[in-house]
């Protein structure tokens, strides 16, 4: 929870990367998604380099590849996001069509196809391990229980566009303790939040032009 009164300093300190475009464990190239976990460890959908980095809390000379590169069970095609699911110790990546799992574990070579078939540009989890994924080629958000193939429509669903039962190329996302969608709706220049249920989502932030 952050305090009303919260307040940040006015520049930001370099965690990961600052050292120009590159593939070296110290660069990175078109970073997208982040998920920062318990520890202050940040994993990284590093783009560009087609992998996932992760960059230990007060290391901020190297990262570790803990994901690779191409479009293969045991590579990666511009991951854009990714978050952890701490029941099973695993990474679950947005990548190239489809979202994958893949194992902390050391010795882990592959990942595991959750969902395929879709543009797949972000993820959340709730606290009850539901997956959320914004499909950027449908315009929507849906959710999925782990095993789902299908999932839940929450959000859009209507055809690109700029209504409040629409979003335009959808891609990060946030989900609250209630279950409410917050959606970065790229085209539309907006964030959204959807409320647990609703059909119609709400204009938070930009959506002026």
């Amino acid at each position: 929870n952050i305090p009303a009164n919260a307040k940040w300093t006015e520049n930001g300190v370099t965690v990961a990367g600052g050292n120009g475009e590159g593939g070296a464990t110290n660069q990175l190239q078109y970073p997208f998604g982040l998920f920062v976990d318990d520890d202050q460890t940040v994993f990284i959908a590093d783009t560009g380099n087609n992998r996932i980095i992760q960059w230990k809390n007060g290391n901020t000379t190297n990262g570790q590849v803990v994901a690779g590169s191409g479009n293969g069970l045991h590579q990666l095609d511009q991951p854009t996001d990714v978050v952890i699911d701490k029941e099973t110790d695993s990474l679950i990546i947005c990548d190239d069509k489809r979202v994958v799992r893949w194992s902390r574990r050391s010795g882990t070579t592959q990942g595991e196809v959750l969902i395929d078939n879709i543009t797949c540009s972000g993820l959340a989890m709730d606290e009850q391990r539901y997956l959320y994924v914004s499909d950027a080629g449908k315009d929507e958000v849906r959710r999925y229980k782990f095993g789902e193939k299908i999932g839940t429509l929450i959000a859009g669903g209507n055809g690109a566009g700029a209504g409040l039962n629409q979003l335009s190329t959808p891609i990060f996302l946030f989900v609250d303790r209630q279950q409410n969608v917050y959606v970065s709706d790229n085209n539309n220049h907006r964030i959204m939040k959807w409320n647990k249920g609703a059909k119609e989502g709400i204009v938070v932030a930009g959506g002026l032009g």
